[in-house]
């Protein structure tokens, strides 16, 4: 995956083409330091250099080279906004979603499968893992993910008892 998803073009903003967008992100302010985002639909990708970026209140709001008037603007209503992975900064400690989703999740040496999704609950994440013998939800807790190798794309883990049962 060489793509991050940010954000999602909610409607035009104004008549000169600018773009209101719904930030997935924890910083949207992190909008004001990109060069280039990736408009994608479906399998239709478009880059666009930023010519300038504005937060407003939870919203961004994008002025995109090439995107210069409402009806331009309107054709873009519901895509993704995507940056590429490089220009993803790093944690200072722990990990984004993406980078875990596609791990080799093992208990010791045998693979349980690949972790699929990350979803989030009110006490804690839980990770889908899916494997040959289906789907096993993974709490996200301390005490069960002993290891995550981001490049190494493997995470270890320790079940808590009657998990894999039933």
């Amino acid at each position: 995956m060489d793509e991050v998803l940010i954000g999602e073009v909610l409607r035009p903003h104004g008549n000169s083409g600018e773009l209101k967008i719904y930030p997935l992100t924890t910083d949207p302010e992190r909008f004001l330091k990109l060069q280039e985002v990736i408009l994608r639909s479906g399998k239709i990708d478009q880059h666009f250099e930023i010519i300038s970026a504005r937060v407003q209140m939870d919203l961004v709001l994008l002025t995109l080279k090439g995107i210069e008037s409402i009806t331009q603007a309107d054709k873009y209503r519901g895509w993704e906004v995507r940056i590429d992975r490089s220009e993803v900064p790093p944690l200072q400690e722990g990990w984004y979603y993406f980078e875990l989703e596609g791990m080799q999740v093992y208990e010791g040496d045998i693979l349980l499968g690949t972790l699929s999704q990350v979803l989030e609950t009110g006490a804690n994440d839980v990770y889908v893992v899916k494997g040959t013998k289906g789907e096993l939800c993974v709490p996200a807790l301390k005490s069960v993910v002993q290891k995550v190798d981001v490049s190494g794309r493997r995470m270890d883990v320790i079940l808590p008892p009657g998990l894999l049962e039933g």
